[in-house]
């Protein structure tokens, strides 16, 4: 059970977090520095940083679950991800690096129009927005579980944590609370995964065990475009899914563009892909001491209600001695944080340079602009806050709304900065019309949250891995075939 070591250890932690912001404060003296950290982040910081807002809690508490139930086999979209690295290495962050943007989708006004930028931009709002909701309503659920909160007050007290250190420390926060919270994280996977190894016997023991039990299969060589996880899917679909998110995230531009240089960016990415992989592992494994210590050695049974998602918070809470039950407790308020400082962040970014009108020139730093960019991070905080309470109200079937509309995003955001990487010359009104129709292309392949299933059955359903290279592939052939008529009609493109 929290005993009051627990809530000390708790508290404590919370405190430091709040401390670093405060502390780090002081050298914020315009928003260069407080958005870009004044371009000077170290890049092992910024890798860490770009790992611990991937994970979030999704890692700490699905991983476990997924291996418990099943094997490994989610790791091979480490495959996936090392490809699409390699491509941000290339093209991406280089570009962005040498045009010095104050926002990834400025290079699309550079490119065709400033109507393109917003159209990105907007597409890139809704899909954070939706996924801060998620990634902020499913460790308050765990937490209210665990402490007996309301789960609106286990919200309101990781977003009020979270928005305060951002409000003061700005990306520098950001940034280092996400390396202490990485290390918490980490540390709460390995206090895990050495409690259940020696109560079953030892790691020998442990190992045997699971492999026996089929737990640490990895491969899976079948092709089924429905299932995520297999090889075509893990390891091929999943290349444009993560180069989505790595090359058109602001949240990720926006730590490369902390970076002194693409070199010192591209480090920093691959540290991400490395620790990424090592901390997906361990919880995988964490996943698999579970099964082996309650349901091969059973030193403890479960009780016969619980869900495999409430597996590991009940370990826990019941098994870990006290003092270790509260770190573990901050792991899951660390992996929520570092979810939220980040999206609000990139959301106040994005709205002070993509879509305030651009009466100061915030290259140049402006003291009025570090006070609006708080202001914005103050208020996507409060929003994000506002789509948690939504997922409450919608509960499960709220994660598959959000899968589907995010999934709509993304592929076509990508598209768009293909066409301005490898087709400049396409109009900009073109451009518009194949992100549209590439976002459209997704219907006959999924089912509509907002259609009652009796109404409308997808012709063939993808996995959500998929997703994003068909909207993608439609963007960019629709674009081309849009300009055809749009040339037509008289308008120019870009030679």
């Amino acid at each position: 059970m929290f005993t009051t070591l627990d809530t000390f250890a708790l508290i404590a932690y919370l405190g430091v977090i709040v401390a670093m912001g405060l502390y780090l404060s002081r050298k914020n003296h315009d928003f260069h520095d407080y958005m870009f950290g004044g371009g000077r982040m170290p890049w092992w910081s910024i890798g860490i940083s770009l790992i611990a807002t991937s994970v979030s809690a999704s890692t700490f508490l699905g991983n476990p679950a997924e291996t418990f139930q099943g094997d490994m086999t989610y790791l091979m979209f480490n495959i996936g991800s090392l490809v699409s690295i390699m491509i941000v290495a290339v093209w991406f962050i280089p570009r962005f690096q040498r045009m010095k943007v104050v926002s990834a989708y400025e290079l699309l006004e550079i490119t065709f129009s400033r109507p393109v930028r917003l159209l990105a931009a907007s597409f890139y709002t809704a899909h954070l927005l939706l996924r801060t909701g998620i990634l902020l309503y499913g460790p308050a659920l765990v937490l209210s579980q665990m402490l007996g909160l309301n789960i609106y007050l286990a919200i309101c007290i990781t977003a009020f944590i979270a928005i305060v250190y951002t409000w003061f420390g700005g990306l520098k926060a950001v940034v280092w609370t996400d390396v202490l919270q990485f290390f918490v994280l980490a540390g709460g996977g390995l206090l895990a995964l050495w409690t259940c190894t020696e109560a079953v016997g030892g790691w020998a023991e442990l190992s045997e065990a699971a492999i026996e039990a089929g737990k640490t299969k990895w491969f899976d060589t079948t092709v089924d475009p429905s299932q995520a996880g297999n090889f075509l899917s893990a390891g091929v679909a999943y290349i444009v899914f993560d180069l989505a998110i790595r090359g058109c995230d602001q949240q990720f531009v926006q730590r490369y563009m902390s970076c002194r240089d693409a070199f010192e960016a591209n480090r920093g990415s691959y540290l991400s892909l490395l620790l990424g992989a090592l901390i997906g592992l361990l919880f995988f494994w964490v996943g698999a001491a579970l099964y082996v210590y309650f349901e091969v050695t059973r030193v403890t049974f479960l009780p016969p209600a619980l869900g495999v998602n409430e597996i590991f918070p009940y370990f826990i809470l019941h098994v870990l001695p006290p003092g270790l039950t509260g770190l573990l407790v901050a792991a899951i308020f660390a992996a929520a944080m570092s979810s939220l400082d980040s999206a609000v962040t990139a959301l106040a970014n994005t709205t002070v340079t993509d879509f305030l009108p651009h009466n100061e020139d915030v290259k140049k730093c402006p003291k009025g602009t570090l006070l609006r960019a708080r202001m914005w991070v103050l208020f996507w905080g409060v929003i994000g806050t506002l789509a948690a309470f939504v997922c409450v109200a919608g509960e499960q079937s709220l994660l598959t709304k959000a899968l589907f509309f995010t999934s709509l995003f993304i592929g076509p955001l990508l598209g768009l900065f293909l066409c301005a990487f490898f087709f400049p010359y396409l109009a900009s009104r073109a451009v518009i019309i194949g992100a549209v129709l590439g976002m459209a292309s997704l219907l006959p392949f999924s089912t509509i949250p907002v259609i009652p299933a009796e109404w409308f059955q997808p012709v063939y359903p993808l996995s959500w891995t998929w997703k994003p290279l068909v909207s993608m592939s439609f963007c960019l052939i629709t674009a081309h075939i849009a300009n055809l008529f749009v040339r037509s009609n008289g308008e120019e493109t870009v030679p």
